[in-house]
């Protein structure tokens, strides 16, 4: 088991601190989470043609609950793969590949936003925007550290003269008191305008 997952069941009321949920929220999301890796994963068995038995080659080092705190640690810090993999016990590539596994889990699992929910449907979606007028709407968006890309072009894509740092930047819409989510833009470049974020 790794340091941090130790940590938090030994001490669950850190558990928010750490990764941004509540104890019993984090045990519901590695539940679901987790239902949704075997549903996938039995479904790419049901396609493969076997020549040899399944259940051989190498076991992974960490445990499916260890892979999503690996995750959710990520999200939550925006901390270098380096350092996540020295955190896990992992190597950096397996920290990468592992967090880029369960994010796409993580997606379909969390509830989505108001303007999330409708997207796939034109109808819908305008009409939720037509509703939204009615509405003194709150935005906020910030930035967060990340690591330094290898890439001279991608280096100067997330330089942030701002902050002086590699950044993404996030944006948050929420209606009045909180009562609900209606838009979430995630992982931009830190050098874009929030006025160029808003959609």
């Amino acid at each position: 088991m790794s340091d941090i997952l130790n940590h938090i069941e030994q001490n669950p009321k850190k558990t928010k601190r750490l990764i941004g949920l509540e104890y019993e929220q984090l045990q519901q999301l590695i539940q679901n989470a987790e239902r949704l890796h075997h549903e996938k994963q039995e479904l790419l068995e049901s396609k493969k043609v076997r020549i040899i038995a399944g259940g051989g080659g190498r076991k992974p080092k960490l445990s499916l609950k260890e892979q999503i705190i690996l995750t959710l640690v990520y999200l939550r810090h925006l901390t270098t793969f380096e350092l996540l993999g020295i955190q896990f016990g992992v190597s950096e590539s397996t920290a990468n590949d592992t967090f880029n596994y369960w994010l796409p889990i993580l997606r379909e699992v969390l509830p989505s936003s108001l303007i999330e929910q409708v997207k796939k449907n034109e109808s819908d979606l305008m009409v939720v925007k037509e509703i939204l007028t009615d509405y003194e709407l709150i935005v906020d968006s910030y930035e967060q550290v990340r690591e330094r890309p290898g890439d001279n072009k991608e280096q100067e894509k997330y330089y942030s003269g701002k902050t002086c740092k590699h950044t993404f930047k996030s944006q948050i819409i929420i209606l009045p008191d909180a009562k609900d989510i209606v838009d979430v833009i995630a992982g931009e470049p830190g050098p874009k305008s929030d006025i160029t974020l808003f959609p």
